[in-house]
Order: structure tokens, then C-alpha cells, then sequence
């Protein structure tokens, strides 16, 4: 693994530093996932995507500028160190769009990419449903066969920012319940389709960036079924090796939030909790070469599959501790509103998304340490 910067990609981060400097919001945004600070948050990925920063390491047709994995990578540091908004684009950025260009159509990807890329469609995620969150084979959400297309049927929840955004992607099922996993289709719906109902309702936090969505013989045509029918569980795979991986949670923001509890530390003036603050900022230190470990696979050939799995485990039990450090060194002043406490909030939810870690011990130990099933 060689990390040496060449010429051109220590350009590419001089040139990345040098453009946030100048258009990084001060003072920062209101908070995303309220209906203001959304609108206030399009507007900035709207100028990213001006400026050809919103999808860095796409093909440029689609809005990108070729770059490689590891230029994105030193964007993501960039972004991050500069204190660059929280993107609300990420899961038609960082998950469904890395699963179009494997499974979608030409046609598809033309229609679908750069509206993604230019922050126009606006995509949630239809995974959970109300009996079927982490044990996503459970799913009762259906869809039957019509002229042309589909008729989709069902009840999605817990979809980040769905009262705010414009599509949906999810899994449905299109052959009976005791088939599980092998009967579902991955659809892509508009939510401004008929029989289509957005309820938002408010997170822990207060912010009401979440929303159930009902779904009553709403029609997608066939060209709006991304992959073969029956396959979607292979397909939402590759979505969730996205969101468990590196795409999602790019080192850059742990390192980033390391070195915001390292200058808390020196605020405060304390060395009660300094082994804290130290172990906190080498994980965040270890995750960066383990994904640096997982770029050079790529780069190789390599697919990453259970693998993302240990990712996922690491980056959200680090991002609680972190918080969890920074609210001992704030003592009772970690209660107030502030940066810290809305993001210790929001590293509590970690562990539960994008499938529970407990979801996610089980894959470790059976598909990378080949443990039995109980």
C-alpha cells in the first residue's frame, strides 16, 4: 500500500481546499433534516454541483470529474476539515447511484444520474417496514404485475428525510412471503405518483426528518425496476455494501470530529479524561488506514462484500464514542444545544441503521469468520 500523494492528487486536494475555503456557509446551516435547513441545504448542494464538487469521482457525462477513488477520498478529508455542510443528498449520491451504475440500465443511468448529481430528484431509502426493520427478508411491502409495470402496495418507515425528498428506492415483493429474500424486486418510485402518502413525524432530536410512506396500487413501469425481477436482494446488497462502507461514512468526518474533541480536550483544560481522547482519536486514526486498506484492494480488483460489515461495526461504535467523550469533558454543560449534544444524539443511532450491529455481528461471524448458524 503505497500512500504517498503523486503530483496531481496533491493538486487535486489544493484545488478542493482552496474552493471550500471560499464557499463553505458561515455561520454553518441549520440542522438538514428540519423543512428550512433542507431547503437552506439544497441550495448549497446545488452550488457544489455547479462548481462540479457534488460527485467528484463520477464519470464526467454525469456530472462528475473522473476522479479516482483515492482523489475522492482526499475531497472527502477536504469537505470535512473545512466544516462543509452534512450532505442531504447522500442517499441518491453515495447509495443508490453506486448501485445504478452496477445494476441499472443505459437508459436509466442517462435519465437518473445527473438529476441525482445536480441535487433535482432527491432520493429516501424504502427498507423498513413496520414488521420488518433489520430482518429485511421479512418485508410484506407487494408488488403485482399490470400492464406495463407494477402495482406497488405497502408501508415503508423510517425513511430519512422522505417527507422532504422526491423518489423512493425499495425493495418489494414479487413472489410469496415463505420465499424470503428470493421474491423480492428492487422498484424506484416518484412520491408525487398516485396512491402515494408521505407522513412526516419527528426524530429523538426533535427534527422531523423522518417519514412513513403508504404506498396503495401505486404504478411504476417496468423501466423503473432497477436490476431483474426476483433479484433485488442481490441488488440491495450492493445498496447496503454502500451504506455499511466507506461511500457512506468516508473516513474524513471521524478524522474530523477527532480533531474537534482533541481541541476540546485543550479548551477545557483537563487531563482526567486524556486516555479517553487519545484512544478516540487513534480509532478514528485506524479507521482511516483500514479504509485506506480497502481503497488499495478495490484498486486491485478486490470486491468488497462481508467486509463492509466490519466497517460499519467500527465507524458507528466510534462515532458514539467520541461523543460519548466529548459529554465528559463538557460535564453537565453537554446537556445545552449545541454542536456536541446534537451530534451525541445522533451517533446513538449508529448502531441501529443501516442494519443493527447485531445484524451485522451475525454476517461477520458467519460469512468472514465461517462460524456456524444457531
Amino acid at each position: 500500500m503505497d500512500l504517498t500523494w503523486s503530483p496531481e492528487e496533491e493538486a487535486f486536494r489544493r484545488a478542493a481546499r482552496e474552493w471550500l475555503a471560499a464557499h463553505v456557509p458561515s455561520p454553518p446551516l441549520p440542522s438538514g433534516d428540519t423543512r428550512a435547513g433542507f431547503a437552506a441545504h439544497l441550495a448549497w448542494e446545488r452550488e457544489l454541483f455547479a462548481a462540479r464538487w457534488s460527485v467528484v469521482s463520477w464519470p464526467e457525462e454525469y456530472g462528475g470529474r473522473g476522479a479516482s477513488l483515492w482523489e475522492w477520498l482526499i475531497f472527502e478529508e477536504e469537505y470535512h476539515r473545512a466544516g462543509a455542510p452534512a450532505r442531504v443528498t447522500q442517499n441518491g449520491v453515495f447509495l443508490l447511484a453506486p448501485t445504478l451504475f452496477r445494476f441499472g440500465t443505459a437508459e436509466q443511468r442517462a435519465r437518473l444520474l445527473p438529476r441525482i448529481a445536480a441535487a433535482e430528484d432527491l432520493w429516501a431509502q424504502g427498507w423498513s417496514e413496520p414488521e420488518a426493520g433489520s430482518d429485511l427478508a421479512a418485508l410484506r411491502s407487494r408488488a403485482v404485475r399490470a400492464d406495463g409495470g407494477w402495482r406497488l402496495t405497502g408501508h415503508k418507515t423510517w425513511t430519512t428525510r422522505g417527507a422532504f425528498c422526491t423518489h423512493l428506492f425499495g425493495l418489494f415483493r414479487t413472489g410469496p412471503q415463505d420465499a424470503r429474500h428470493r421474491a423480492l424486486t428492487y422498484f424506484l418510485v416518484p412520491l408525487d405518483a398516485p396512491g402515494v402518502t408521505v407522513r412526516g413525524f419527528q426524530r429523538l432530536d426533535g427534527d422531523e426528518g423522518f417519514a412513513e410512506v403508504f404506498l396503495d396500487d401505486v404504478f411504476v413501469p417496468d423501466a423503473d425496476v432497477l436490476g431483474e425481477v426476483g433479484q433485488g436482494w442481490t441488488v440491495a446488497m450492493a445498496t447496503t455494501g454502500s451504506e455499511r462502507g466507506l461511500t457512506l461514512r468516508s473516513p474524513g468526518r471521524f478524522l474530523h470530529t477527532a480533531e474537534r474533541l482533541l481541541e476540546l480536550a485543550r479548551e477545557v483544560g483537563s487531563g482526567a479524561h486524556r486516555d479517553r481522547v487519545a484512544q478516540a482519536w487513534i480509532d478514528a486514526q485506524a479507521y482511516q488506514w483500514f479504509t485506506l486498506e480497502q481503497v488499495t484492494a478495490i484498486a486491485g480488483g478486490h470486491e468488497v462484500g462481508a467486509e463492509a460489515s466490519l466497517a460499519k461495526l467500527f465507524w458507528s461504535e466510534l462515532d458514539v464514542r467520541l461523543h460519548e467523550t466529548a459529554a465528559e469533558l463538557l460535564g453537565p454543560e453537554a446537556e445545552l444545544a449545541g454542536p456536541w449534544s446534537k451530534g451525541f444524539l445522533f451517533s446513538l443511532a449508529g448502531p441501529i441503521y443501516a442494519g443493527t450491529n447485531e445484524i451485522q455481528r451475525n454476517i461477520v461471524a458467519e460469512r468472514l469468520l465461517g462460524l456456524p448458524r444457531r
